[in-house]
């Protein structure tokens, strides 16, 4: 025990360091984002160019917040993506129509299925030519079309209510997410099918009233707001969250997850060293800290995740026949997985890192086999002769010696040498009482004699 509370010290210590760090860096970064511009004249530019997830929320969530505060009077939402969550497009979505600031989604590339709904949300849509938006049916993690009713006709009237917004046709919207509608779309002279879903390119969108116009960059798009010499500021991720994007990126979380599953795997099946478990439980801050910054973990999954370590190390101490030893690797695998953005690419990399820190464990451990914590429990003391132990009379001096069978050995019986009696066997002959016999043999406790000859 005393040797577990000097480890959890030597843990401690950097870890509670880094931490000073990391929030330091915080309130840092946090006095350097306010943006110092005239009131009125400011246009945000702001990049949305990834996955639509929680990660993103939190990034517009800041990027608005400092808009707000520097009192700008446009947003241009620069948008360039596939979709992702639809519980994250929500609330990308009431944060926009709740902003005190007005927002131009500028669609660069493409803005389908959850990118769409965001960009309805805006007041105006400009749209890059060759850009698109549209097909927002509701699909699983796979990519595989959901036909629940409930899902569809819930997603459906989202999609309606924020074309409604800014009136925009609803039967459009509609015929983007419901596969199963055929909608006459009367401006663009052509027929939405049963089975299909409807996407628009920019030239589409314009007829159809989506879009307000079309502009190839970010300045023509400007240009097109008809602002008077507008202060555009273009918002830049703080230190943080650039550290966040990092060590998010799936090959950076990847190895983080080998480096702490091996470092303290080998402190704990070899212990004293100290390093290792150190490494690895800066290694497993550094992970959820990403997560954290980047807005998909949040305490309570550090919390699942500390649990779990907990629950590890009590299995070394407490009888629970291996059930808290179960339960701390669930909630650790738990607190991994949920402060991910992807729960099933988290797995992979979760399965790949406990591969590839077995393989590391296992030749550390081989390694280092006279330091593992599996000697406490081998007896290795040897109770042998020249460490002073015996465990019965030696009977090695009798080799050789000559004495007098006391009773008949058949082939086993009683000799007397000297002043001694000790049992004795022959190779399997009989010799009669008070025949001289000679030892020919000594096997521990098993001394062997045979009829002394009359030259001897």
């Amino acid at each position: 025990m005393r040797h577990v509370h000097r480890l959890t010290i030597k843990w401690l210590l950097p870890v509670v360091v880094l931490f000073s760090f990391i929030l330091t860096g915080a309130a840092v970064s946090a006095e350097g984002t306010a943006a110092d511009s005239s009131a009125g004249s400011t246009v945000y530019v702001i990049d949305a160019d990834r996955s639509v997830e929680s990660g993103l929320y939190q990034h517009l969530k800041r990027a608005y917040k400092e808009a707000e505060e520097a009192k700008a009077s446009r947003v241009l939402l620069v948008l360039n993506t596939l979709g992702g969550r639809v519980d994250s497009a929500l609330n990308i979505g009431e944060l926009i129509r709740g902003s005190k600031v007005p927002t131009t989604a500028f669609v660069e590339g493409k803005a389908v299925s959850a990118g769409t709904y965001i960009a309805l949300n805006a007041q105006q849509i400009v749209m890059q030519p060759g850009s698109t938006i549209g097909a927002a049916a509701v699909v699983d993690g796979s990519g595989t079309l959901i036909d629940n009713p409930k899902t569809i006709s819930f997603w459906t009237e989202e999609m309606k209510s924020a074309a409604l917004l800014n009136d925009r046709d609803p039967d459009i919207s509609a015929a983007m997410v419901n596969p199963s509608l055929v909608v006459e779309l009367t401006e663009l002279g052509r027929t939405k099918e049963k089975g299909d879903v409807l996407t628009l390119s920019a030239q589409d969108a314009v007829k159809a009233g989506y879009a307000e116009y079309t502009a190839a960059t970010v300045e023509e798009a400007l240009d097109g707001l008809k602002l008077n010499q507008p202060n555009v500021v273009t918002y830049e991720p703080s230190a943080l969250e650039r550290i966040g994007q990092f060590l998010t990126h799936p090959a950076v979380m990847t190895i983080l997850l080998i480096v702490g599953i091996a470092g303290i795997a080998i402190e704990f099946m070899i212990p004293g060293f100290g390093a290792p478990g150190i490494i690895g439980m800066i290694a497993f801050v550094l992970y959820f800290f990403g997560h954290y910054v980047s807005g998909f973990a949040g305490f309570e999954d550090v919390a699942l995740f500390i649990a779990g370590i907990l629950l590890l190390v009590s299995e070394f101490f407490i009888p629970s026949f291996g059930i808290l030893g179960i339960l701390g690797a669930a909630s650790l695998v738990s607190g991994v997985l949920l402060a991910a953005p992807n729960p099933k690419s988290a797995l992979l990399s979760l399965a790949a890192a406990v591969v590839i820190a077995a393989v590391i464990v296992f030749f550390v451990a081989k390694r280092f086999a006279h330091k593992g914590v599996w000697n406490k429990f081998i007896l290795r003391d040897q109770l042998t002769t020249e460490e002073g132990y015996r465990s019965s009379s030696d009977k090695a001096d009798y080799l050789g010696r000559s004495g007098v069978a006391v009773t008949p050995l058949r082939p086993a019986g009683t000799a007397r040498f000297g002043d001694e009696r000790v049992d004795v066997v022959t190779l399997g002959e009989f010799i009669a009482a008070n025949a001289d016999v000679v030892v020919i043999k000594v096997e521990g406790t098993r001394v062997v004699v045979r009829p002394k000859g009359e030259n001897e």
